[in-house]
Parts: C-alpha cells; sequence; structure tokens
C-alpha cells in the first residue's frame, strides 16, 4: 500500500501541476503575446492606411494627422508589452517601427509642400513596412507564428501528459484494490471491525482519482478554447493584410472590424483563463491528500499490528 500510493501521489501531483503551469503560461504570456502581435499589426496598418489616405488633405491642417499617429503610439504600446512577455530580441522591430514612424511622419507632416520628398518618404515607409521577408509585418508574422506555436504547446496536453495521468489512475484503482482487500482480511480472517485509517484511506483514494481528474478536463476545456480564440485573433490579422493597399473606405472599415474583432476575443480568452484559484486549491488540496493517503494506510495497519502483538505476549 505505501509503495501503491507514493507512485501514485508522485504521478497525480506531476500530472496536474504540468495541467496548472501550462494554464499559468497560456494565461500570463504566451496568449497575451499573440494579441499584442496582433494589435501591434493592424494598428500598423491601420495608421498606414490613415497616413497615405490624408497625405493629400493635410496641406498644413492642424490636427490632421492625429488619427495614424494614435495609431503608431497603440503600435508601440503594444510592443513594449509585447516585449515583457516574450524572450524573442525585439530589437530590429522596435528599430523597424522607429524607422517607418520617423518616414511616415516626415512624407506626411514636413514634405506636405514637396510632393517629390513626399513620395519618397512614403515610398521609404511602405517598403520598412511591407517589405518581404525584412519588412516590419513579414517580421511580426514570423513572432506571431512563433508565438502561436507556442500557445498550442501550452494548451494541449502531449504524449507524456496522458501517460503520467494513466499511471496515476491506474496506481489509484491498484491502492484502491489493496485497501479494500485489506479491509476485508481484518474483517473476515481477524474478526475486527472496519478499521477507520483504512476507510479513510479508501475516501481519500476515491477523491484523488476523481477531483483532480474533474479539474483537469475543465481546465483542458478552458485552454481549448483560448486556443480556439487565438487562432481566431491571429485569421482576423491575417486577413487585413491587404486593406493597407486600398484607400477606399470599405478598406478603413474592414481595419476597424478587425481591431474591433481582435479586442473582442482578447477579452474572451481572457475571461477563459482567468479562473486560476481553484486549479490551485485542487493540487493543493491533493498535495494533502496524497501525504495522507500514504500516511494512513501505514499508521492503520501498524497500530493494529502493534495492539495484536501486545495482546499475543
Amino acid at each position: 500500500m505505501a509503495v501503491t500510493a507514493v507512485v501514485a501521489v508522485s504521478a497525480l501531483l506531476v500530472s496536474y501541476r504540468e495541467v496548472v503551469l501550462s494554464a499559468d503560461g497560456l494565461r500570463s504570456q504566451a496568449a497575451p503575446a499573440v494579441q499584442d502581435v496582433a494589435a501591434t499589426r493592424l494598428a500598423l496598418l491601420r495608421a498606414d492606411w490613415e497616413a497615405n489616405r490624408v497625405r493629400a488633405k493635410l496641406n498644413g491642417v492642424p490636427g490632421a494627422g492625429e488619427t495614424y499617429q494614435s495609431q503608431l503610439s497603440a503600435a508601440d504600446q503594444s510592443l513594449s508589452r509585447l516585449a515583457e512577455r516574450t524572450r524573442d530580441d525585439l530589437g530590429t522591430i522596435n528599430g523597424l517601427l522607429d524607422s517607418y514612424g520617423n518616414s511616415i511622419t516626415l512624407g506626411a507632416l514636413h514634405y506636405h509642400d514637396d510632393r517629390p520628398m513626399q513620395d519618397q518618404k512614403f515610398s521609404e515607409a511602405g517598403s520598412l513596412l511591407t517589405r518581404a521577408e525584412v519588412g516590419l509585418v513579414p517580421r511580426l508574422d514570423k513572432l506571431q507564428d512563433r508565438q502561436m506555436n507556442r500557445a498550442e504547446r501550452l494548451a494541449t496536453m502531449g504524449t507524456v501528459g496522458y501517460t503520467g495521468w494513466v499511471v496515476a489512475e491506474l496506481a489509484l484503482l491498484m491502492l484502491a484494490l489493496t485497501l479494500l482487500s485489506a479491509l476485508w482480511v481484518l474483517r473476515d480472517r481477524c474478526g475486527r471491525d472496519y478499521n477507520p485509517w483504512l476507510l479513510g484511506a479508501l475516501a481519500l483514494t476515491v477523491a484523488l482519482a476523481v477531483v483532480p481528474l474533474l479539474a483537469t478536463t475543465a481546465t483542458q476545456r478552458h485552454l481549448d478554447n483560448a486556443r480556439g480564440k487565438l487562432t481566431e485573433i491571429t485569421t482576423v490579422a491575417e486577413q487585413t493584410k491587404r486593406a493597407t493597399n486600398v484607400r477606399n473606405t470599405d478598406a478603413r472599415t474592414k481595419l476597424d472590424i478587425a481591431q474591433n474583432a481582435v479586442s473582442k476575443k482578447s477579452q474572451e480568452v481572457r475571461k477563459e483563463l482567468s479562473a486560476r484559484e481553484w486549479p490551485n486549491s485542487v493540487y493543493y488540496g491533493a498535495l494533502g491528500g496524497g501525504i495522507l493517503v500514504v500516511l494512513l494506510p501505514a499508521v492503520g495497519i501498524g497500530r493494529r499490528l502493534n495492539a495484536d502483538y501486545w495482546r499475543a505476549r
């Protein structure tokens, strides 16, 4: 019973802890990183669209560039948050963002009366934004793929996780059968009443087999839902890649819809991953119950053997 209890509790705690850590990692780092990359990308596309849309209408009018500047500021803030949540080196992306912002501002505000210079600055900004492989948007695409792969790894229970749960549940089943056998021996062959220590260990064994598994199932369901919504966020961001090349109202509407959709889906992801107290409580409850499951049978049998020994003497 002691050996089986130790194996069962160890496998259970390790397997459940992996689920809790995966949920924490997805909640605190991977999911926000995916959201921040999508927000940065959409803000840049919207800033580029706004700057190109109003470039011919600025003519020195105060406040005409506020919309694209606010979008650039939003992109910079999203990138700053992203830097706190990822180990990727964002120095190149930050440098490109600064260069892009400088070029688009010069083209939109400072050279509005010098059409050749304005065209040159907007061409430079467009190259910084969309140039294949090395532009801002392609680099953000690659970063998005890495962050999404990380989120999928955290949200998916792999072969090791399933194996751990199988070992834990089989060991708990074996422990329950062993406890029942011990209770039957003491009751039937030794003429004893049911041992309360073994009964308590049996009840805890059943609880350990059921409660953490239910908690894991619920947590995994939330992780799957969050992963699906993160996939939708990346899909929305991907579908707007070409919107910045169109200068009509429909393109602006698509960008607005995309930004609102990303914001809404991000709130849904946070809601899916917000329940952190219950899984942690289950873990510490399983830890305490596991210690008792190891100790109760040993104490119960030890007391019984000790009583019989002194009675025999």
